[in-house]
């Protein structure tokens, strides 16, 4: 609140003449939802209306006139969990449409294939894949610049949930114990037709 108790905001400077002009073009498009009283217009300084006169500068005018930016393209569809139902089904030890086991395998050659697989398994026609990615246990072997031990099983998900996989998953999770646990992970495959930009 301001200090003379109106409520409205002290103006704290004066408008430059550029703010004026780009307020007055603003507020011509807007219509009053009262009809303002109608007051005679007072003469202006010849001064005021020579400046009026002048075209305005280009680069206000360019910004004035210029048309909306175009919309961007609406973004990827979100990830969705399995259905209580199928995953009810895995647990029960119902089979996938296809594996992929990434053991063994660089980050590089892992990715390379993962792809490849989904790319395969979406114009099989499939819609459930299981990918083996290992639990990194002591046993595994550390190469350098890797990452360690359970590399896969950390990058795999950050793949899937990337926004250019969506063309290919709608979602993931982890596997049932009977398919691997904590080292696998059960993949929706999105069918051809459900994903067009």
């Amino acid at each position: 609140m301001s200090a003379d108790g109106t409520g409205r905001p002290r103006r704290r400077r004066p408008l430059h003449p550029e703010e004026k002009a780009l307020w007055d073009h603003v507020t011509r498009s807007v219509a009053p939802m009262r009809p303002a009283p109608k007051v005679e217009p007072m003469p202006e300084p010849v001064e005021v209306l020579e400046a009026a006169e002048k075209p305005p500068r280009p680069k206000r005018a360019a910004i004035a006139d210029a048309p909306a930016a175009p919309k961007a393209p609406p973004g990827p569809p979100p990830l969705a969990p399995l259905e209580p139902k199928l995953r009810r089904k895995l647990s029960r030890g119902a089979e996938v449409d296809a594996r992929l086991d990434l053991h063994g395998m660089t980050q590089a050659a892992a990715h390379g294939r993962l792809i490849g697989f989904l790319r395969g398994a979406q114009g099989e026609g499939h819609s459930l894949v299981l990918v083996i990615t290992g639990k990194g246990g002591e046993g595994t072997t550390i190469l350098a610049g890797e990452g360690g031990r359970g590399v896969l099983r950390r990058l795999v998900p950050q793949w899937l949930a990337a926004p250019e996989m969506r063309a290919l998953v709608v979602g993931f999770q982890t596997a049932a114990r009977g398919h691997g646990g904590e080292g696998a992970l059960y993949v929706r495959i999105r069918r051809v037709r459900e994903f067009r930009r």
